[in-house]
């Protein structure tokens, strides 16, 4: 939970205290790392995510209806920001029929099989976290960084990205590269 963070941009968001955002990330972090920081703020009034569980505040939210929370399982919601970054009008998909989520989606058979239509999600902006980028904006993840990132970075209409090391344009092998710079907007030094 909570890898690929931008602690940094994060915390300047919390400072900043604007409100009436939503929220499409993986999960709802801690309340006191990550996204969960800006839950225990109250900034979102709409949380899109796969898993809220560990963070206590954001469930408190969902059942005093402070905060709308649309949970989508995980596959669903990389596939929504996938289409959302590649133009797509949406996919079908069996996860969800005859559950929760298949409530007010539209369901359509093929060869006598079930799926529902899932819309794409788009964002204006994304935040994300990289262990190298250089000054073109070329990113490198490590490990498990290299979750969302890459598609909220397609996705946004301004990325802006976090950066544990940023070095001079030609320093990055092309061959490591996870996501081009043409989806970066601005860098910001991380720690």
């Amino acid at each position: 939970m909570t890898n690929g963070t931008p602690e940094k941009l994060i915390d300047a968001l919390v400072e900043k205290g604007v409100k009436g955002l939503t929220l499409i990330c993986n999960d709802a972090g801690f309340p006191d790392k990550g996204v969960g920081k800006m839950v225990a703020n109250k900034q979102f009034s709409t949380i899109i995510a796969s898993h809220i569980g560990l963070n206590r505040e954001a469930g408190r939210q969902m059942t005093e209806g402070e905060t709308v929370i649309d949970l989508v399982p995980q596959g669903t919601l990389a596939e929504r920001i996938r289409s959302g970054g590649f133009g797509l009008g949406g996919f079908l998909t069996p996860t969800g029929i005859g559950t929760e989520v298949a409530k007010g989606k539209e369901v359509i058979t093929i060869d006598g099989k079930e799926y529902l239509l899932e819309t794409p999600l788009k964002a204006d902006v994304a935040l994300i976290f990289a262990n190298k980028a250089d000054k073109n904006g070329n990113l490198q993840y490590a490990g498990s960084e290299n979750n969302f990132n890459h598609v909220m970075a397609a996705n946004a209409k301004t990325t802006i990205v976090e950066a544990r090391e940023i070095v001079d344009v030609g320093q990055m092998d092309p061959n490591f590269v996870h996501t081009p710079g043409i989806f970066v907007n601005y860098l910001v030094k991380g720690a």
